[in-house]
């Protein structure tokens, strides 16, 4: 991989740059400041926040190879439905069938639903069944509804919204949901919602990308947490489950939260899914439908490549972002981010991340959990939720946050919360990235950082025999 070109000189970029990805150039944004500070920048909300790095620092930028991008999406998604992975094309599919339902991700994905729903529809439609009992349902997990605006936002097809019923899951309520029994293994009460289960015809759509519990989101966990009920969803996420080493980024093997995931599946029957991969300026790079499992998997081994990256060593400072909108929204999403660069985290060093929190901490079970965490310690607050065989609703995102914390120091820049949440975030938080950059650097016995501009959505693992224009690892 060669280095990027720079308007500085380019033997100065040489000795300081390494962009590293999987055999193939990856880019950054950056420029040169009165020769002595380099700016990189953030996806922070809807658009980016700067840092500034001392020009003697040693950086790796951690990104994303460039990836494909497809020509004509749309197009792309109509190939997709004709020519499915392990099953017939939809409107074969669908012949006969009396009713459908497609479960979608909440807002806190940047799933591209408008490409893909009204062609997943119309083949529905064409194939007898009536557009009334077709319904395409918001798998919110334990996540709160995405109504109004924000809905019409997340369907992104006025169309859509006229001629089906777009309605939300709700993992409260009792009456939505139908017992489907429970798993072999684990003996997890599985009870998933009414609309979905009963369907002639069961759609998951979603993104696939890194996970930091369930090793890459879509798929079977659309189902999983995203329709299930609380019971079930408080059952595969409580301590034994988290406190799991292999429940981590990129990871299915032996990897519990998606042995019952699959497990789910097979329960539950004939479950088909619309896959979608995006690069980091999210347009869309690959799509395919068919089986859940089947598809699922196809999609999973064509974003590992650019997902993960492998480095050979570790940093003392690294500065990383939650993703940009939609991620970003609350503190609780913001755990990811820290997570997703914890691997490359020296022992002792500092973990800077840029959040813009704009709904706050995320719920108020969330907020509860952080401040019996800050109040008890983690030590106290560890031991008190692996005695429990069901977690405390969003307990699991605290007892996550305890891995990086763990390992270093986390350091949060954020304008969205309040100086009453601040307290309960359990971690430092910052005034100024610049300022916490620099302290860093002045600890750190190399002046080594490690910058993930785009965040959780792509991974970076120490590898100590990868060398760093090496290829991403199959994890």
């Amino acid at each position: 991989m060669r280095l990027l070109d720079h308007p500085a000189s380019l033997a100065k970029v040489q000795r300081q740059f390494r962009v590293t990805g999987r055999n193939r150039l990856a880019t950054y944004r950056m420029h040169q400041m009165n020769h002595e500070i380099m700016q990189v920048e953030l996806r922070y909300g809807r658009s980016t926040i700067s840092t500034r790095l001392p020009d003697d620092a040693h950086v790796t930028i951690v990104r994303k190879p460039a990836m494909p991008v497809l020509p004509d999406p749309l197009r792309t998604v109509a190939q997709a439905l004709a020519q499915p992975v392990g099953c017939a094309p939809l409107n074969e599919f669908a012949r006969g069938a009396a009713s459908a339902c497609i479960a979608i991700c909440d807002i806190t994905r940047p799933v591209p639903n408008h490409l893909f729903l009204r062609p997943l529809i119309q083949s529905l439609m064409d194939a007898g069944i009536r557009s009334d009992a077709i319904c395409v349902l918001v798998a919110t997990g334990l996540h709160r509804p995405n109504e109004g605006p924000e809905l019409a936002e997340l369907v992104g097809d006025p169309w859509v919204l006229e001629t089906v019923r777009v309605a939300n899951h709700f993992a409260r309520d009792d009456g939505q949901h139908v017992d489907i029994g429970r798993t072999r293994t684990r003996g997890t009460v599985v009870r998933l919602d009414r609309r979905f289960v009963e369907a002639d015809v069961r759609i998951v759509t979603g993104l696939v990308e890194p996970h930091f519990m369930a090793g890459y989101s879509g798929g079977r966990k659309v189902v999983a947490p995203g329709l299930a009920h609380a019971e079930t969803i408080t059952t595969f996420h409580s301590a034994r489950f988290m406190a799991d080493p292999a429940a981590s980024n990129c990871n299915f093997e032996k990897n519990p939260l998606h042995e019952e995931q699959l497990e789910i599946i097979r329960m539950l029957g004939q479950v088909l899914a619309l896959n979608t991969v995006i690069d980091e300026e999210r347009r869309l790079s690959f799509v395919n439908f068919g089986d859940v499992l089947a598809s699922h998997a196809e999609a999973v081994d064509f974003t590992r490549p650019f997902s993960e990256v492998s480095l050979p060593q570790r940093f003392h400072t690294v500065v990383t972002s939650a993703a940009g909108y939609p991620l970003d929204k609350t503190y609780y999403q913001t755990i990811k981010g820290m997570v997703a660069a914890m691997d490359i985290l020296a022992p002792g060093g500092d973990l800077i991340i840029a959040s813009e929190c704009s709904e706050g901490m995320g719920s108020p079970e969330f907020a509860a959990s952080q401040q019996r965490l800050v109040q008890r310690g983690r030590a106290a607050f560890l031991d008190s939720i692996l005695r429990k065989s069901h977690a405390d609703i969003d307990e699991w995102q605290s007892q996550m946050l305890l891995k990086p914390q763990a390992i270093g120091n986390i350091r949060l820049f954020t304008r969205g919360l309040s100086d009453r949440e601040k307290q309960w975030t359990g971690v430092e938080v910052i005034t100024s990235l610049d300022e916490a950059v620099k302290t860093s650097l002045l600890r750190s016995p190399d002046r080594r950082i490690a910058v993930i501009p785009e965040g959780p959505y792509v991974v970076p693992f120490y590898r100590q025999d990868s060398s760093p224009e090496a290829s991403a690892r199959t994890r």
